[in-house]
C-alpha cells in the first residue's frame, strides 16, 4: 500500500523534464534524440534500457515477481509534418504527421531538418496570407493544398531552396513555445503526451530515491509512432496488463479538467478493462486524487494499438488532463503529479 507512505514527488524534476522533452522536436518517426535523452536518464536511475527494431524504448523496473507483468506506455512522439515537395517560389508544401486541423499550425514557427542535419527555421502560412492583398483571404480554406511553409533564408525558386539541402521527405518539427507559470500552469504545443511521459520520469525518480519494489516486474515503454496509429501494437509476452499513460481530453460533456487525472473507461476502440479501470478509481479516492471518468469518441491510445495488433493483454487508460488537445495545449502541474502519484499506487499494490 501507498496510503501511509505519503510519497513526495519531485514536482521541480517532473517540470524540468518536461521542459527538456518538449524543447527536444520528436515528430512521429524523428524521436531519436528524445529516445538518447530518456536512455540517457533512466541509465544514470539504474534502469536497464532497451530499444525495439522500430526504435520505441523500454524501461524495465524488476518487481518482486517477474511473472504476468505490467506495462506503463506512453508516447514521446509528436504532431509535425514533412516536406511534400518545393514549390516554384521556393516555399515548401507539406503533408501533416498526425491528425490535427490545419488553422491550429497557420502563422507558427517552425523548424525544417534535412537529411544531412542541417536545420532551418520557417513559418507556417496560408497561400494567401494577407487581407491587405488578398480580398478572399479570410475564407480561403485552411487545408493542405492552401498552405505552405515560407523558409527564413534567401530563397526564390525551387533551385535555391534545394540548394539548401531541404528535400521532399525531411521531417518538421513545429516551434512548442513552451510557457511555465509561476502558479503552475504548463502551456505549449506537445503536452499530448510529453506531460505524461515526464510523469513516469518522475515515478521512476521517486522508485530508485525510495528504494521501493513494485509488487511484478514493471515495464515503461515509450512509443515512438502514437500519433500515427502503431506506436505500440507490439506488446512483450511476458506482459499482461498495459495502462496507456496519455493525455485527457477537456470540454462538451467531459468531467476532467486540468488538475485532474482522466481514467478513460471507452474510446474509440471500445471499453477498456472492466477491473483494471475499477481498480484505477478505486485507488484515486482511496488516495483522495483528483479524478475524473470519461469517455471520449474521437480518441485512441497506445493500448489500443496493442489490442489491435493481437496482444492478449487487460488495458487501461490514463493521463493528466489536457486543454485544446492536438491545439495549443496547456495543463497544470498537479495534473502530471496526481498521475504519477495514481500510478505508483498501482504499481505498488496489484500484485497477481
Amino acid at each position: 500500500m501507498i496510503t501511509q507512505l505519503s510519497p513526495k514527488l519531485d514536482r521541480a524534476y517532473m517540470l524540468d523534464w518536461l521542459n527538456k522533452l518538449l524543447l527536444t522536436p520528436s515528430p512521429s518517426g524523428f524521436c531519436m534524440a528524445i529516445m538518447q535523452l530518456i536512455e540517457q536518464e533512466a541509465v544514470r536511475l539504474g534502469y536497464p534500457f532497451e530499444r525495439t527494431p522500430k526504435g520505441n524504448g523500454i524501461i524495465t523496473i524488476p518487481g518482486k515477481t517477474s511473472s504476468n507483468a505490467i506495462a506503463l506506455t506512453a508516447h514521446v512522439d509528436t504532431l509535425g509534418a514533412m516536406v511534400r515537395s518545393i514549390k516554384g517560389d521556393g516555399s515548401i508544401r507539406f503533408s501533416p504527421i498526425g491528425g490535427y486541423a490545419m488553422q491550429t499550425v497557420e502563422g507558427e514557427y517552425c523548424v525544417i531538418h534535412t537529411r544531412d542535419g542541417r536545420q532551418y527555421e520557417g513559418t507556417v502560412l496560408s497561400t494567401k496570407p494577407s487581407v491587405h492583398v488578398h480580398a478572399d483571404a479570410r475564407e480561403w480554406k485552411r487545408e493542405e493544398a492552401n498552405m505552405a511553409i515560407r523558409i527564413d533564408e534567401i530563397v526564390e525558386s525551387k533551385a535555391d531552396t534545394e540548394r539548401l539541402g531541404i528535400a521532399s521527405g525531411d521531417f518538421i518539427s513545429w516551434d512548442p513555445r513552451v510557457r511555465m507559470l509561476p502558479n503552475g500552469w504548463v502551456k505549449s504545443r506537445h503536452l499530448d503526451d510529453k506531460a505524461s511521459v515526464a510523469a513516469l520520469l518522475g515515478m521512476l525518480e521517486w522508485l530508485k530515491r525510495e528504494q521501493r519494489t513494485p509488487e511484478r516486474t514493471v515495464h515503461m515503454i515509450l512509443s515512438t509512432y502514437e500519433e500515427v496509429g502503431h506506436g505500440n501494437a507490439y506488446v512483450p509476452p511476458n506482459i499482461t496488463e498495459l495502462i496507456a499513460v496519455d493525455m485527457g481530453a477537456i470540454g462538451d460533456d467531459l468531467s476532467t479538467t486540468e488538475h485532474d487525472v482522466s481514467i478513460c473507461a471507452k474510446d474509440s476502440s471500445g471499453p477498456y478493462d472492466y477491473g483494471m479501470t475499477t481498480k484505477l478509481i478505486e485507488l484515486a479516492k482511496r488516495e483522495a486524487i483528483p479524478y475524473a471518468v470519461d469517455i471520449y469518441p474521437f480518441y485512441g491510445s497506445d493500448a489500443s494499438a496493442a489490442l489491435r495488433g493481437g496482444s492478449n493483454i487487460r488495458a487501461a487508460l490514463i493521463g493528466p488532463g489536457v486543454h485544446a488537445s492536438h491545439g495549443m495545449e496547456r495543463t497544470h502541474a498537479d495534473a502530471i503529479v496526481n498521475t504519477a502519484a495514481l500510478l505508483l499506487a498501482y504499481i505498488l499494490e496489484v500484485g497477481e
